[in-house]
């Protein structure tokens, strides 16, 4: 067997904007000239070939446009972008379901794919069927099929719906058992898009299972997600496409970064202008200090609120997640977890005081939580700020980031006799 998975050179993909829409009109346009004047029919024979003023618009988009690299067997690679950078167009030609514009697609075994809920089954028939229908389509004999078809029903977790026709089954039905055909019909090269996001979280965690082990069977993985976490847990490797291009190719980490380097907003330590939670409360500050803070080193959180009434503040928080947006850190802001009071005339200063800052380095969103008798909401995105920790030497070992994790331990270490 070849050492790569399969090769992909200056592949481009190109579709015509309003090409139906011309067609329709065309057609229209000659039934009208049968009836018309000459004149008119040439008029019309000229517009239809684009040479008069009122020709339909047409324009080409390119989906995809000189996208090369090679994926050696046994990998896990993700593929990452945002909406309309291509993703799902490259799966689809490596499936085979559409065809390149231009350059081609070299595959090394035997794909399975699941890009849509229900790609590839028969409507009409049963989930049993559609089971066999597959297989056969893969390659697969009967036998072989047979040999799987339990484990698939318990993956899918359908087994007193396998005989009830597939246009009967919910969207997440649809998905269990598509991914589960796909998966454990012994593919070399297994496709897998966002599709997953149908299911529960208890099958999200099965599905990124079964695909580590296909990965670790020495098959190939290819897997688009917007999920970074699940992206960087599963794949080794990461392809970032952004308009239709390649962007870049590498470890998923560093993949991963770029990505959200690209599309990171301004960065700021303190609000530009006060927040309005309601018309009578707003937060007039909201910042770290000192700037930039430092992993290890303590930091204090300043936060000043105004209001026109007497409030009773039964939950005030600093929410804090990283660049991945998992939630790493919740700030109490209310005194020994007391209910805090406002008369209605002075400014609530408060100060959250961290003697250690227990992140590693990073950038970090902090977002704001209140629930009062005025005002309750979850504001995001109030400010994104700056952690770039400047970690010294010897304040923790300098694993590689992958490594690290998130939080940043005090401890100490002594050799025992």
């Amino acid at each position: 067997m070849s050492k790569i998975a399969l090769r992909v050179s200056h592949l481009g993909k190109k579709y015509r904007i309003g090409a139906r829409q011309q067609a329709r009109r065309l057609l229209g346009d000659q039934i009208i000239a049968s009836v018309k004047r000459p004149a008119q029919r040439v008029a019309s024979f000229l517009r239809a070939n684009g040479n008069g003023n009122g020709a339909p618009s047409e324009e080409n988009f390119w989906a995809l446009r000189d996208v090369s690299f090679e994926i050696p067997h046994g990998e896990a690679v993700g593929i990452i972008g945002r909406n309309g950078a291509g993703k799902s167009t490259l799966l689809k030609i490596l499936s085979r379901i559409t065809k390149p514009t231009t350059g081609r697609v070299e595959l090394f075994g035997r794909v399975g794919a699941l890009l849509e809920v229900g790609t590839g089954f028969h409507s009409e028939l049963t989930g049993r069927e559609n089971i066999f229908l597959t297989g056969a389509i893969l390659g697969m004999k009967r036998a072989e099929i047979a040999h799987k078809f339990d484990e698939i029903v318990a993956f899918a977790e359908i087994k007193e719906f396998i005989d009830t026709p597939v246009k009967h089954y919910s969207s997440g039905m649809f998905m269990r058992l598509g991914f589960a055909v796909a998966a454990h019909l012994d593919p070399e090269i297994l496709v897998v898009d966002e599709v997953l996001a149908v299911g529960d979280a208890a099958f999200q965690k099965k599905c990124l299972g079964k695909m580590s082990d296909v990965a670790k069977a020495g098959r190939t993985v290819l897997f688009v997600s917007h999920d970074l976490t699940a992206v960087q847990a599963l794949c080794t490797r990461a392809i970032r496409l952004g308009h239709g291009q390649l962007m870049g190719m590498g470890t998923a980490p560093e993949q991963v970064a770029a990505y959200l380097a690209e599309h990171r907003g301004p960065m700021q330590n303190d609000l530009d202008h006060p927040l309005e939670l309601t018309p009578r409360t707003r937060v007039l500050r909201f910042a770290f200090s000192p700037n930039p803070v430092v992993s290890g080193e303590a930091v204090a959180l300043h936060v000043e609120l105004q209001s026109a009434r007497a409030m009773r503040i039964d939950e005030m928080a600093a929410l804090i997640f990283d660049s991945l947006n998992r939630r790493v850190a919740l700030i109490d802001l209310r005194h020994a977890g007391e209910t805090l009071r406002t008369n209605g005339q002075d400014t609530l200063k408060l100060c959250a005081s961290l003697d250690a800052l227990p992140l590693v380095e990073g950038e970090y969103r902090v977002a704001f939580w209140i629930r009062s008798d005025d005002a309750t909401r979850l504001v995001n995105d109030v400010i994104n700020l700056n952690l770039i920790a400047s970690v010294r030497a010897g304040d923790f070992v300098p694993y590689h980031a992958m490594l690290r994790g998130i939080v940043a331990l005090d401890y100490t270490v002594t050799r025992e006799a």
